[in-house]
């Protein structure tokens, strides 16, 4: 069987996109786990199925490179924004189009250039700072800059869900982290009931962060969005930086910009096509 597939990424955050609406794609978990090896596969850190919805422009299920489904991707969702507006599925002329997710709808802006969408802000909603929400066992009802041990060290970490849980950690230079060797014991660490995904940040100044991540059942990544927005929140939180101001997220791939208020958080960055491909399964 062939199916067609469409490799797109946002800011190095790459996915094989398959266009559900056209046709089923079947055990999209174990597909996700061959397609995404870099080696014997197309490569990326998983598959992302752009379906039908009946609440929303399109809906998206994304699969991480082992086989488990994901509610959130912010990079990815740009990305099925693109596709949608590149490909003539939602009305060019509308304000705003939607993306249904299993964390809800989330409303995309698209700035486009020459014809297709170049860069989209996402509206990615408001931050879930509650542990028991995240979730996590934490006897607290915030957790912001309290001690976690991993490996035997102690940690001050600011949890936070975008929809997905994330554990931020500052520290003085993310580059010097064996992230390979403590990001599993932070991903797996028994806080957090589903796992998270960590992330290593410098402060540069009050509107620059820099940042490592490593995502659940992806491993190290060039970029994650809703990491990101979980970053710029918990800067906030802990007097780095200020709500509603733009601030520059650098992450390997590239750069986002976050803006995040009690409200929501708003995301903005590009999405990019690299190929259209063919696969026998």
């Amino acid at each position: 069987m062939k199916l067609k597939f469409t490799k797109m990424h946002g800011i190095g955050n790459d996915y094989i996109y398959f266009d559900a609406t056209k046709e089923e794609i079947e055990n999209p978990s174990c597909l996700s786990i061959k397609l995404s090896d870099r080696r014997f596969g197309i490569g990326g850190d998983g598959i992302i199925l752009i379906c039908k919805s009946n609440a929303a422009d399109a809906k998206m299920r994304m699969f991480n490179a082992d086989g488990s489904e994901g509610k959130m991707c912010g990079n990815g969702i740009r990305c099925v924004g693109k596709y949608i507006y590149d490909n003539g599925m939602v009305d060019k002329n509308a304000e705003f189009i939607t993306v249904e997710t299993l964390s809800g709808i989330k409303t995309l802006k698209v700035y486009e250039k020459n014809g297709k969408a170049d860069m989209l802000r996402v509206d990615m909603g408001k931050a879930i700072l509650k542990p028991e929400d995240i979730p996590m066992n934490y006897a607290a009802d915030s957790v912001i800059s309290k001690p976690l041990v991993v490996l035997g060290k102690e940690y001050l970490v600011t949890a936070v869900s975008m929809g997905n849980p994330h554990c931020v950690v500052f520290v003085d230079d993310p580059d010097e982290i064996e992230i390979e060797k403590i990001g599993p014991h932070f991903e797996h660490h028994r806080a957090f009931l589903e796992g998270v995904n960590t992330e290593f940040v410098r402060v540069i100044d009050d509107h620059t962060l820099k940042m490592r991540v490593w995502e659940r059942g992806s491993g190290e990544t060039y970029a994650c969005g809703t990491g990101a927005c979980a970053v710029a929140v918990a800067a906030a939180l802990n007097g780095y930086t200020k709500k509603g101001e733009d601030i520059t997220v650098k992450l390997k791939g590239g750069d986002l910009i976050i803006n995040y208020s009690d409200d929501t958080v708003f995301m903005t960055g590009s999405a990019t096509k690299v190929f259209d491909g063919e696969i026998e399964v």
